[in-house]
């Protein structure tokens, strides 16, 4: 973790959470960058139908199990996958693994990663803000992913 104190803030915008994270960088600057995160409908709708039972029941299972190597495994799939940028007219939100990966080597992502690794509500909060809160659970069959209760 960077020597920096961790300060971000978490702002729910449609279907995007937007983090403003505080961190050191590796030549020893302070920064101050926005970050945003999201999993669209149909990213959560192939999750959870794409094994048995549904990916946050696979998670409940994993949780009441105490498998915390595994929660942390899929818990940073999670993270990397909703990782993206907004497009500047903001009609598209871009996401690739080369940009997943670039972000995952920035102390932003190590500082936010221990903070949710760590703070089971910071954690909650933030899977509640990446995932849509309309999806249409009768003409998916599948319900919105929630995966801390």
């Amino acid at each position: 973790m960077s020597e920096g104190t961790l300060s971000y803030c978490m702002k729910r915008r449609k279907e995007m959470l937007k983090k403003t994270i505080t961190y050191t960088d590796y030549n020893g600057a302070q920064r101050t960058e926005d970050f945003y995160f999201n999993l669209s409908k149909a990213e959560v709708t192939e999750m959870e139908m794409s094994m048995s039972g549904g990916l946050s029941e696979l998670i409940k299972r994993i949780v009441a199990a105490q498998d915390i190597p595994t929660i942390i495994d899929i818990f940073k799939k999670l993270l990397l996958k909703a990782y993206g940028e907004k497009s500047p007219d903001g009609k598209r939100f871009i996401k690739s693994d080369e940009m997943s990966i670039a972000f995952s080597q920035t102390e932003a992502y190590s500082d936010l990663f221990m903070e949710l690794a760590t703070d089971a509500d910071a954690a909650a909060t933030f899977v509640n803000g990446i995932t849509p809160q309309n999806i249409d659970t009768a003409s998916t069959g599948t319900p919105p992913l929630n995966i801390m209760g």
